[in-house]
């Protein structure tokens, strides 16, 4: 019988390669959450390289946030790595949401990352 981790490493895997497939080469918004903290970063994967990257514990969002793990955090963090892919020349990726459901902090980060210039 799978175990609850093994259904989200096999979710996780299934949904990377349908990106892959279905990307066409783009850089992919790939984003991480614990429970405490979320991050984002746009990865080429044909250089193997990070682009951009921001969290909930950089610097200068930290003295704004209350908490790293709310909407407001994961707001925060869309438009900080959206407009660091911006800098970069970076404006047409595919959104990785690993494993998690596109609900809650994925949505808010998603939506956030929309408006600051990330075409998805």
């Amino acid at each position: 019988m799978s175990t609850q981790q093994d259904l989200r490493e096999r979710r996780r895997q299934r949904l990377r390669f349908q990106l892959r497939r279905k990307g066409g080469g783009r850089p992919r918004l790939s984003v991480f959450r614990s429970g405490k903290n979320i991050y984002a970063q746009v990865i080429d994967d044909v250089a193997g390289r990070t682009l951009a990257a921001a969290s909930s514990l950089d610097k200068a969002l930290r003295e704004q946030l209350k908490t790293g793990a709310d909407s407001d955090a994961a707001v925060a963090v869309g438009k900080l790595v959206a407009e660091r892919a911006v800098a970069a020349g970076v404006s047409l990726v595919v959104f990785d949401r690993g494993s998690y459901m596109y609900h809650g902090r994925i949505k808010a980060l998603a939506e956030a990352a929309r408006e600051g210039g990330l075409a998805f």
